[in-house]
């Protein structure tokens, strides 16, 4: 071996590592031939950059051979045979507190990122991308470490940085794979656990900063911002019978009433603090089993930073929130709910995400993952910014996301949020704020070529599983398949009927009549698409109220009110969606910083109102009539939809083999010997009566069984006339 004194001027790739501004590393540092220079002594030698470092030696064969400094810079060589130094050295040195590293050259790796995952990843169809870009654990030729990588093709130079190098971004440099953008480094030793961030150079500005790693799985907590390596999980999954039923499921022809949470205030510890989701497992399962809620649907918990954005400005796509514990606690609070036969869908929020530095905005200095023009990339009311749905590289990081929540954590189904602002480019827009499309027109058709991929893609690889969007809007064909110009969805959010409903119900009694029309109208087009009816978080905060308030009158008809409401609801066509607090009237309109109101449990009129919202579960669930055809049009007839004077609507729902009666009267007034038409002659009984004593109603109503009668009345041979109870609802069913 021979070391060769370096007396020549540093070269300007040798400058580039210096300044960190080299896009290729592995050009300068390693092992390189020697060439024309070679001579007996050596043919080879191995460059390596230590900042910080006094001396360093490299490791070969146990023995330790000086590397030495350029005099004046951090850079060390050694020149020698290339016969003797193995593939993969070692280098060990002293920093200035005199602590001792040994390591791998991390530029003596080939390259790990393969000629597939990249090509597939810039064609946007890599679905499994997050087990490549990011920070994973992995041995290359029988030695231990993480490789790195992410996308940032606007980028001069990036490193690692962490609590393995000082967060000193001169330490690890990554190198860039070609034209695609890609960047990467294998660096031997490092554990899972380990902190890091990106430390990233825009080669137009020169400017630097860090940045989370978007492909990252695990975080600190906030507000910490740091990207944590995450191991391999080793979780042993136990639900295997719920994902081979929900393969074949049904579900157009399956009740699901969904209960709808957010996990950071639903409950929380004796003195305040957030509950692991192991813990939120098992409570959740011994409050919603007895229900008989089929699903909950949980506020987002890919990371985010503030508490008060609920969720929905995400940092973090690729990992559940360390709020509530570790990735594995997630999958626990997945795999027990499951266990349990209750589904589970997540919030998911493509439409936007925050300026947050550390995060994804102008990730590598430009507008990567969002439009440069405001007008396209701008959400003026959240402010936050829109994904660019037109660049494969961005596409491939949502449609991969989508599939990594059903894939990795099991979840049944997405709840897709701000639909209708991806459609629109005019979305909450002046004249003149926004940009036409190329035929002219205000949709946005990059995200809705995107929207159909994503439900095709999400349906293809995990039958059974759902994806609802919240779309508040006429866009046509929004749960029709795509290959007849839909969107793919299997559900939307029935916004109309909702707004309708609410609006209506909060009206004084005596108000009603004139306003029959908002009971009625939704019956043009409830069978235009497969319609969720929600009753959502988003109907009980900023000043809108609890739904218990949104109920006029008195105490007693605030509840009545409220329970011919959710009658309603169960009885109506569409699956079911009701947000947490709601199925016990609490007063107070939900906050995100403390609990709900539990200690209204003790009293009887909440006690009641819970009582029937399990009930109408149990009839919802048991009753094909009331769900075997939900988004059919034979499977509802109204009774009669004109008695506007008395308030009063009545209608038949119907299964393949049976039916069931709904009256619903929305004035506090009793009718006696109400007749209604009925299709079959018979026996009748009450089913349910929301105004029975045991829901804290007047218990005005029926002694079964109401026999029919031979009068024809609405269309029907056969008649009824029952007692209706003030301000409620009847289900009745042949006997």
């Amino acid at each position: 071996m021979l070391n060769v004194k370096q007396d020549k001027p540093l070269s300007h790739e040798m400058l580039r590592i210096v300044t960190a501004t080299h896009h290729d590393p592995f050009e300068v540092l390693g092992r390189h031939p020697l060439g024309a220079t070679s001579t007996a002594a050596a043919d080879t030698f191995v460059r390596v950059y230590l900042p910080g470092a006094r001396t360093a030696t490299l490791v070969i064969n146990e023995q330790h051979h000086a590397l030495k400094r350029i005099e004046g810079t951090d850079f060390f060589e050694w020149y020698g045979l290339a016969k003797i130094l193995p593939e993969h050295y070692l280098v060990q040195w002293y920093d200035r507190h005199n602590t001792m590293h040994t390591e791998f050259d991390p530029y003596s790796f080939a390259p790990q990122l393969g000629d597939i995952d990249m090509h597939l990843f810039a064609e946007g169809q890599h679905w499994n991308i997050y087990q490549h870009l990011g920070a994973h654990p992995r041995t290359v030729d029988g030695i231990e470490g993480v490789l790195f990588a992410t996308w940032a093709p606007n980028a001069e130079r990036i490193s690692v940085v962490g609590d393995f190098n000082d967060w000193d971004g001169r330490h690890h440099p990554l190198r860039v794979r070609g034209g695609s953008g890609l960047w990467e480094v294998f660096i031997p030793g490092i554990k899972a656990g380990a902190l890091y961030k990106f430390e990233i150079r825009n080669r137009a500005t020169g400017a630097v900063f860090l940045k989370s790693d978007p492909y990252g799985q695990a975080f600190e907590l906030r507000p910490l911002t740091g990207s944590i390596v995450k191991a391999p999980s080793d979780y042993e999954w136990q639900d295997g019978d719920w994902l081979n039923k929900r393969a074949h499921w049904d579900w157009q022809s399956s009740p699901l009433s969904v209960y709808e949470m957010h996990l950071g205030s639903w409950r929380r510890g004796w003195v305040g603090e957030f509950m692991n989701y192991r813990e939120l497992a098992h409570q959740v399962v011994d409050y919603i089993k007895p229900l008989g809620f089929t699903h909950i649907e949980i506020m987002p918990v890919s990371e985010h930073p503030l508490d008060d954005s609920w969720g929905y400005q995400t940092t973090g796509y690729y990992a559940p929130t360390s709020r509530f514990g570790t990735p594995d606690d997630f999958r626990y609070f997945v795999d027990y709910l499951h266990r349990h036969n209750i589904g589970i869908i997540l919030d998911w929020v493509p439409a936007h995400f925050p300026k947050d530095a550390h995060a994804l905005a102008r990730f590598d200095g430009s507008a990567l993952y969002e439009h440069e023009d405001p007008r396209l990339g701008e959400h003026r009311d959240w402010g936050t910014l829109i994904y660019n749905y037109g660049r494969n590289e961005v596409r491939n990081f949502l449609l991969a996301n989508a599939l990594f929540w059903l894939k990795e954590y099991h979840l049944d189904g997405l709840r897709v949020d701000a639909v209708a602002s991806m459609l629109h480019l005019d979305y909450s827009r002046e004249p003149g704020e926004w940009i036409p499309n190329i035929h002219g027109g205000n949709e946005n058709l990059e995200a809705m070529s995107f929207l159909q991929k994503l439900n095709e893609v999400c349906h293809g690889q995990h039958p059974g599983a759902l994806v609802i969007a919240e779309e508040s809007t006429a866009w046509p064909q929004v749960t029709r398949p795509t290959w007849v110009g839909g969107l793919g969805f299997s559900m939307k959010w029935n916004m109309g009927w909702m707004h309708d409903t609410l609006d209506y119900i909060s009206k004084d009694p005596i108000h009603r009549q004139y306003h029959h029309n908002q009971l009625t109208f939704g019956m043009m087009y409830a069978f235009t698409e497969n319609f969720m009816l929600p009753f959502s978080h988003d109907e009980v905060v900023h000043g809108k109220g609890s739904m218990i308030n949104k109920m006029p009158g008195d105490d007693w008809q605030k509840f009545a009110n409220l329970r011919l409401l959710y009658t309603y609801l169960f009885t109506y066509p569409g699956t079911k969606l009701l947000f947490m607090g709601s199925e016990f009237a609490q007063w107070s309109e939900w906050a995100q910083s403390r609990t709900l109101d539990w200690d209204l449990l003790d009293y009887a009129p909440h006690q009641g109102m819970h009582t029937l919202v399990k009930d109408l579960n149990h009839c919802y669930t048991s009753m094909p009539s009331l769900y075997q055809r939900n988004f059919r049009g034979d499977g509802f007839e109204w009774i009669d939809c004109h008695d506007s004077t008395q308030s009063i609507v009545s209608y038949i729902r119907k299964s393949d083999h049976d039916f069931s009666i709904v009256i619903l009267n929305f004035t506090p007034v009793t009718r006696t010997n109400y007749r209604i038409g009925v299709p079959v002659a018979g026996a009748y009984h009450e089913i349910l009566n929301s105004d029975s004593s045991f829901y804290g109603g007047s218990n005005w109503g029926n002694s079964n069984p109401i026999y029919s009668q031979p009068v024809p009345w609405m269309n029907h041979q056969q008649s009824l006339e029952v007692n209706l109870p003030p301000l409620g609802a009847l289900i009745l069913k042949l006997a």
